[in-house]
């Protein structure tokens, strides 16, 4: 049996979805522990592609079991469709197991999510997807949030949802702000309900007794860590744990059965909506990455801010997820560089440091100290072992690994399956 543990250690759109698909010809069940349908894994399978949100990677492989656990929050209607979606595309939905324990997200809820960013000054928004996501973990936290399992009893789901849905509606009322229509949205969440029925089941035993028998298991996380609720750069993170320790409490898993952890971590550094960025590039080198790495929201559709490699904030994550393996995604997007360069320490009101603040407006003052490193002017698109990699990209992937602390596990060097190989040290 093993056990590993997948996240993302940068501000989330690493390529979680395409490491996750392939590390899946090998394990019988993928489980995702946190986070909403904020989220968007991108698969791409010959000529097809796939965009999830809420269900886990899994999904393309027949003969993989896929949990979506307790720690993840659950917009019942945008679940349906997704599945729906893969109905419709021929791919089997039947081994999809939805946690009764897990939080639904509520059409009051995304309008709550709009209410309050709308509030906040133009400087202090955080950037928040809309998907209800924050409000819904808020409901969850003050023990007011609806759970999987009452959806089975559709008397009992109406009955709670009416209730919250009207002390909603109060506050949008004071607010001037949009009501919910009661009767028609309940009838989107009643055909959800009968929907997902089959599929809900205490996910905590399943996953138990897959381990005692013996069975590999993934858990895949949905954001980057640095958007973690607690060791992200705060108040611009999501809502949940997206670091490895979240994967336990999202899934009910003792840490003891875990063996490894796997680290996803873009070639350079991206970033989506609000917050601090210390190596942003607001040049036509930044551009260039942007281009050439199709950088755009896979929920969102939102254009992606692109600089270098950050090494101080990667060794960050990986110290706190405890990373055994790095999985480096996008090498390629750097083919044509003539000299890449890698943030290796901040100066902060005149000081160097090698450990990334707590504070943001700390984070706002960064001065990037930077190693520069000869590009490789070549393709990688083609390599399908570490050895066959232009000597100077091996030079730069071993630098990131080495800055991080961490064992290159994965190289990604395009977006189809085949463009991933292991590196055997």
């Amino acid at each position: 049996m093993s056990a590993t543990i997948l996240v993302g250690t940068q501000w989330g759109d690493e390529g979680k979805g395409k490491i996750i698909d392939v590390l899946t010809k090998d394990v019988d069940c993928v489980i995702r522990f946190q986070g909403g349908n904020n989220a968007g894994h991108t698969v791409i399978i010959g000529d097809d592609k796939y965009v999830l949100h809420l269900i886990p990677s899994g999904i393309f492989r027949g003969d993989v079991k896929n949990i979506i656990g307790n720690g993840v929050v659950v917009d019942p209607i945008s679940l349906v469709e997704e599945m729906k979606g893969l109905i419709d595309s021929k791919i089997n939905v039947d081994n999809i197991e939805l946690s009764s324990r897990a939080q639904m997200v509520m059409p009051y809820h995304k309008k709550m999510d709009l209410l309050k960013e709308a509030n906040r000054a133009e400087g202090d928004k955080i950037g928040t997807t809309g998907r209800g996501i924050g409000p819904a973990y808020c409901d969850k936290a003050t023990r007011s949030g609806i759970r999987a399992y009452e959806l089975l009893d559709l008397e009992l789901f109406k009955a709670r949802f009416t209730t919250e849905c009207e002390k909603y509606n109060a506050i949008f009322a004071d607010a001037d702000f949009e009501q919910l229509d009661i009767d028609a949205t309940w009838t989107e969440l009643e055909n959800a309900a009968k929907f997902l029925k089959s599929n809900i089941k205490d996910s905590v035993y399943t996953i138990n007794k897959l381990i005692k028998e013996n069975k590999n298991i993934l858990f895949e996380g949905a954001q980057g860590a640095l958007l973690d609720i607690d060791h992200g750069t705060y108040p611009f993170v999501t809502s949940s744990s997206t670091t490895s320790g979240g994967a336990c409490g999202g899934t009910g898993v003792s840490p003891r059965h875990i063996d490894s952890v796997y680290g996803v971590i873009k070639a350079y550094t991206t970033r989506v909506g609000e917050g601090p960025f210390q190596t942003e590039l607001f040049d036509e080198v930044g551009k260039e990455l942007a281009r050439i790495g199709h950088e755009f929201g896979a929920t969102t559709g939102r254009p992606r801010r692109c600089g270098w490699f950050d090494a101080v904030a990667s060794g960050y994550s990986c110290m706190v997820n405890g990373i055994d393996k790095l999985a480096i995604t996008k090498l390629d997007v750097l083919d044509k560089l003539k000299e890449i360069k890698i943030c290796t320490s901040y100066e902060i009101d005149g000081k160097i440091t090698k450990e990334m603040p707590s504070d943001c407006k700390l984070l706002e003052k960064v001065v990037p100290q930077y190693e520069v490193l000869e590009g490789w002017v070549s393709p990688t698109t083609e390599a399908r072992a570490f050895d066959e990699l232009p000597k100077k990209a091996q030079i730069y992937l071993k630098r990131m690994a080495e800055l991080v602390n961490a064992d290159i596990g994965i190289v990604s060097v395009g977006p189809k399956r085949d463009q991933t190989f292991t590196v055997n040290h």
